[in-house]
C-alpha cells in the first residue's frame, strides 16, 4: 500500500513538472528591441498603437511577422504590450506564390496564393481541415482587406517545422496563410482569439506608401 501511494505521488509530481517545463519552453521572456529586429518592430508597434487608437485593436496582444527574413528563420512573434515580453518566437510559412525560402511577392487577389503585408485583426476561432484555426480580417484596403474572402487564417501545418527545413532547405508553403508549427499554434490562436492585431512586414516602399498606418497616421 506504501509502494502505491509513493507511485502515487511521484506520477503527480512528474505531470506537474513536465507541464511546468513546457510552458517554460514556449513563454520566453526577452526585451522586444532585442528580440526583433529594430526597424521591422517599430514599424509594426506604430500601426499598432494607431490600430489601437482607432479602436480596431482590442488587446494587448502584438503578432509579427517579418517577411524579410527566410522561411528558416524564427520570424514570427508574440508579443504582449501590456509587458514588453515575447510569449512566442517560432517558424512561419509564407505563401507558395510569394516565394521559396523568401517571400518576394505579395497580393490582396483572390486565387493568387501569395501572403499579404499590413494589419489583421483575428475575428473567431473555427475548427477547419487544419485543425483549429484563427480568422483573420484585413484592415487595410486595396491591400489585405480580401483576406477573409481569401480564408487567410492562422492554423497549424506538419510543414512549418525544423525537420521540413533540415530535408527541403526551407519551410513548406501555405495557400497564402501564415501557418505556424502545430507545437505552438493552438496556444498562439487561443491567445490571440478576438480582436488582436497582427502585423505583416516588409520592406516595401509602396505598401508604406499606401498603407492607412504610415502614409495616413492621426
Amino acid at each position: 500500500m506504501l509502494r502505491q501511494g509513493c507511485l502515487f505521488f511521484f506520477l503527480i509530481l512528474l505531470s506537474t513538472t513536465t507541464s511546468w517545463s513546457q510552458e517554460i519552453d514556449v513563454e520566453v521572456e526577452a526585451d522586444v528591441a532585442l528580440a526583433i529586429p529594430q526597424k521591422t518592430y517599430d514599424a509594426a508597434k506604430k500601426a499598432f498603437d494607431i490600430a489601437t487608437a482607432w479602436g480596431e485593436a482590442k488587446t494587448s496582444y502584438l503578432a509579427i511577422i517579418d517577411f524579410n527574413l527566410p522561411s528558416t528563420a524564427k520570424r514570427f512573434w508574440l508579443i504582449d504590450t501590456a509587458t514588453s515580453k515575447v510569449l512566442f518566437n517560432d517558424f512561419v510559412a509564407h505563401g507558395k506564390a510569394s516565394g521559396d525560402n523568401y517571400a518576394k511577392t505579395f497580393s490582396n487577389i483572390l486565387g493568387s496564393n501569395t501572403s499579404s503585408l499590413g494589419g489583421f485583426r483575428s475575428t473567431e476561432i473555427y475548427w477547419g481541415k487544419h485543425g483549429i484555426s484563427l480568422r483573420l480580417e484585413g484592415l487595410e484596403p486595396g491591400i489585405n482587406d480580401q483576406a477573409e474572402a481569401r480564408d487567410i487564417v492562422i492554423h497549424g501545418a506538419d510543414y512549418v517545422s525544423q525537420d521540413f527545413i533540415n530535408k527541403n532547405g526551407r519551410l513548406g508553403r501555405s495557400l497564402g496563410c501564415p501557418a505556424l508549427n502545430f507545437s505552438i499554434s493552438e496556444k498562439v490562436i487561443r491567445t490571440l482569439d478576438r480582436g488582436s492585431f497582427v502585423f505583416a512586414y516588409f520592406d516595401d516602399a509602396s505598401y508604406f506608401a499606401s498603407s492607412k498606418y504610415f502614409a495616413k497616421t492621426p
